[in-house]
């Protein structure tokens, strides 16, 4: 890529980034009354693998090794099968969406406290300081979501395993994924996932398809702007920055998601919501503000 386009990509990949993945939640909406959540999701890692099979067959990238292609396995079942199949499973028992967001909204501050230990970065009282307010902010999005639900044990362990997934994935991708070619890396991490979500849908669900405008549409927008676009775009600023700045912008996720689901779904935005939206915005302003010159 040349030098002054992948500086400009830098620069606006997080706000895109944020819009394209908080638009997931919108998609899974859209989608999961019409199919099962395991079947959904091999629906969608199947559609993938197929379009990045085709990429890699036209562009011939350079192939990993061994241990690369073990290493992205590991990332794809981490930060896809885990992580997806967790979220979509607690939702389908019956685990509150708002609740789930909160829970997964943890994830910043997990993934600074092991990256600080496991990567060697050093996270600032500043950044620390900006990570909490962040964790305030996403509590005061969703408590209003909070009451009710009828969650069992399997919705409390999905959406656990949901957020450690997301969680080490992020750290191995940083530590392990860095010098692979994304294309092959996609294939694989996507393969690898699909074949979990696969055995998952044959052993546990009926795998029935109603096939909707509605389902289509969730389905294309997962395949082409989430596990393409979102996730091309997530790698990118793995790969140029820290742990901890990247995973802060996790907590833009559900302000994005709560004005798409205003927008679309005429779902009202209270004070309290608009309060946590300010407070995510100065906690990520915080954990990735430049420091001081002296």
């Amino acid at each position: 890529m040349p030098r002054p386009l992948e500086t400009l990509l830098a620069r606006v990949a997080p706000a895109v980034f944020v819009v394209l993945w908080a638009s997931g939640f919108i998609g899974a909406r859209l989608g999961m009354p019409h199919v099962e959540p395991l079947t959904f999701l091999t629906l969608r890692m199947a559609a993938v693998v197929g379009l990045m099979a085709l990429v890699v067959a036209i562009t011939r990238p350079a192939w990993p090794g061994g241990a690369a292609v073990g290493h992205s396995v590991v990332s794809g079942l981490l930060m896809h099968g885990g992580y997806l199949g967790g979220v979509f499973i607690a939702i389908d028992h019956k685990l509150a969406v708002g609740l789930t967001a909160l829970i997964v909204g943890l994830q910043p501050i997990l993934l600074s406290t092991l990256a600080n230990r496991v990567l060697g970065e050093t996270v600032t009282p500043r950044q620390w300081a900006g990570l909490a307010l962040g964790i305030v902010g996403v509590y005061l999005i969703v408590q209003s979501k909070m009451a009710g639900g009828q969650a069992d044990l399997v919705a409390w362990i999905a959406i656990a395993t949901a957020l450690l997934s997301i969680t080490a994935g992020t750290l191995w991708q940083k530590r392990h994924g860095g010098t692979i070619d994304w294309r092959p890396a996609f294939l694989i991490q996507y393969a690898a996932a699909g074949a979990v979500f696969a055995a998952g849908a044959f052993l546990f669900e009926t795998r029935r398809v109603e096939w909707t405008g509605e389902l289509i549409f969730a389905l294309a927008w997962l395949v082409l702007v989430l596990s393409l676009g979102a996730i091309w775009l997530l790698y990118f600023l793995i790969r140029r920055g820290s742990a901890s700045r990247i995973s802060s912008l996790f907590y833009l996720t559900p302000p994005a998601t709560a004005v798409m689901a205003w927008a679309l779904f005429d779902e009202r935005l209270g004070a309290v919501a608009l309060v946590g939206m300010a407070l995510c915005v100065a906690g990520v302003g915080l954990v990735n503000a430049s420091p001081r010159k002296t």
